[in-house]
């Protein structure tokens, strides 16, 4: 989701699971205020829906800027015939990372029902 969709989505309702985590954060003056104004604005939604959106639409633009960097490993050939190389930078690190997270979280979730 990228931000510009949050508007639309705002309007629907959310139903991905949530982690048993809690993460409390303290916000700068102005962005708080322009917080409490999407809550105004989007009153079904609670301040938390808002953060998790917000917070999901950047984490999916961070992740699509971080640079791929050409590893050595052939993974597998284009429609030409020419060799795909793995992904051996961020981006890499960052999908690999989040797995392994996911996983964690997704364990800790299962045993906590």
């Amino acid at each position: 989701m990228k931000v510009r969709d949050l508007i639309d989505h705002w309007d629907r309702s959310a139903g991905d699971p949530l982690t048993a985590d809690e993460y409390r954060i303290r916000l700068p003056l102005a962005d708080a205020a322009r917080l409490r104004a999407l809550g105004a604005m989007y009153p079904r939604r609670t301040v938390e829906d808002l953060l998790t959106d917000l917070l999901t639409a950047a984490l999916n633009e961070v992740e699509a800027v971080l640079p791929y960097e050409q590893g050595t490993r052939v993974i597998s050939e284009d429609e030409q015939g020419d060799p795909i190389y793995e992904d051996a930078g961020p981006a890499a690190e960052f999908h690999r990372l989040a797995a392994r997270f996911h996983e964690q979280m997704s364990q800790k979730a299962r045993t906590c029902t």
